[in-house]
């Protein structure tokens, strides 16, 4: 409608706040809000991921050890995917085995890609069978 329009002229040339078409009171900040409840999610996650890493679950430590790589902790990551890879994990192996190709952060090993590239394929790793 016409006075929607015209107030969203007025926020855009930035002589209005931004609010709420119907009331007018200011909108909240979602994405605060977003960050915050992200946060709670985050740590709940971390406790739940701590207990079952504490159980020796494989799943655990390869989802650990994911976050570690993807915040940069490569050797965080690397002692995560190590366990879940000695607890028999698929998908570890096969991080493992792109880890020594890269050599990122650890050292290049042909040997040892090609034995988690190996145990990650026996496993059923769809990816590590193609790369083979």
């Amino acid at each position: 409608n016409g006075c929607e329009y015209a107030n969203r002229m007025r926020e855009f040339e930035g002589k209005l706040k931004h609010t709420c078409p119907f009331c007018r009171h200011p909108l909240p900040n979602l994405e605060e809000e977003i960050r915050k409840n992200y946060i709670i999610i985050q740590e709940e996650a971390d406790k739940n991921y701590m207990k079952r890493i504490e159980a020796n679950d494989p799943v655990a430590f390869f989802e650990m050890g994911l976050r570690r790589r993807d915040e940069g902790d490569i050797e965080g990551a690397f002692k995560y995917m190590t366990k879940a890879a000695e607890l028999g994990d698929a998908g570890a192996h096969y991080v493992l085995s792109v880890m020594y190709h890269e050599g990122k952060g650890i050292e290049k090993d042909e040997k040892k890609e090609m034995h988690h590239l190996e145990e990650a394929a026996i496993a059923g790793n769809p990816d590590a069978r193609y790369n083979l």
